[in-house]
């Protein structure tokens, strides 16, 4: 497996791109979270279709043109140090093809944030330029506007990321058990919907897989599981960090569901590792290599997540 390349750490007075990829943002959470960043000593850079909203699909924020040609000018932007997502929902998957991939990875590495439906834009990141991303909170997510551990252990990755080179969930092991691997993943339902398309990953070999979701009864995360066993998706896969699980169910019959779909692969599988759709949400660096403790709740990154 080739390494992914990791991004420079963000230093006082970084010029950080703010982009909507998927669903319409609120603007009052937008102002909290600039403000936020503002905080930190960065500069925030909205990017101009940010507020929009589709005229026919409410749904989206704006355009497919539109919110692909404001991903793709703050990344070629020289000036611009992160990209960071405004917000999940969907929409990434419709833009993903518009991106002129090789200017992308003319305009070199630099730091990229956001989870949930943005699952797609950190595969292809990975495939298409081979960088290392954070799956970590957005800037007008509720959890980040309003949450100071998402907020500081996402400012430490991107500023100080070698103090955070384990991460310490206080959850349990499913599967107990130690791995080393890759770190990967994102929302499971997006990592199914994936499949098949020019920046999906074929297997999980050598990775450490990261799952998560919100919203979904558990036949659906049965469904979505169930198909990345039969695609192969999870073939060599090295161990298993289940993340948040908001709306999906009671706790007992998701472990009764990840027991019957993920004992069978025979490497550690750790539960409750807060990250995703969660109060206080880690940041997890995708593209690093780790070790996984399952029965201790611990991942341990090899280096810090950016140079």
């Amino acid at each position: 497996m080739t390494p992914l390349v990791r991004p420079h750490r963000l230093a006082p007075g970084a010029r950080v791109a703010v982009v909507a990829p998927s669903g319409p943002v609120p603007e009052e959470r937008l102002q909290a979270g600039l403000d936020v960043l503002r905080g930190w000593d960065l500069e925030p850079v909205v990017a101009p279709h940010v507020l929009d909203r589709h005229g026919t699909f409410g749904y989206l924020a704006g355009t497919d043109a539109d919110r692909a040609a404001d991903f793709q000018d703050a990344w070629c932007d020289p000036s611009v140090d992160a990209v960071l997502c405004a917000r999940g929902g969907y929409g990434a998957q419709r833009f993903a093809d518009l991106l002129d991939w090789t200017a992308m990875r003319a305009a070199g590495p630099k730091v990229f944030v956001g989870f949930s439906d943005i699952t797609a834009l950190h595969e292809a990141f990975a495939v298409r330029l081979g960088l290392v991303t954070l799956h970590g909170p957005m800037a007008a997510g509720v959890d980040f506007v309003k949450n100071t551990r998402s907020q500081e252990h996402l400012r430490a990755t991107l500023f100080a990321p070698e103090t955070v080179r384990v991460l310490a969930s206080g959850g349990s092991a499913l599967v107990p058990g130690r791995a080393r691997g890759v770190t990967q993943g994102g929302c499971l339902s997006l990592l199914a919907a994936e499949l098949g398309t020019p920046h999906a990953r074929p297997t999980a070999d050598g990775a450490l897989l990261c799952l998560e979701d919100v919203g979904e009864e558990p036949y659906r995360l049965d469904r979505c599981l169930t198909q990345l066993l039969r695609a192969g998706r999870l073939d060599g896969v090295r161990g298993v960090l289940l993340g948040s699980w908001e709306e999906c169910g009671s706790a007992d019959r998701l472990r009764d569901l990840f027991a019957d779909r993920l004992g069978g692969l025979g490497v550690p599988v750790a539960e409750d590792f807060g990250f995703g759709h969660c109060a206080g949400a880690l940041t997890v660096p995708f593209g690093v290599s780790a070790e996984l403790d399952a029965g201790a709740g611990t991942l341990t990154l090899d280096e810090p997540a950016l140079r």
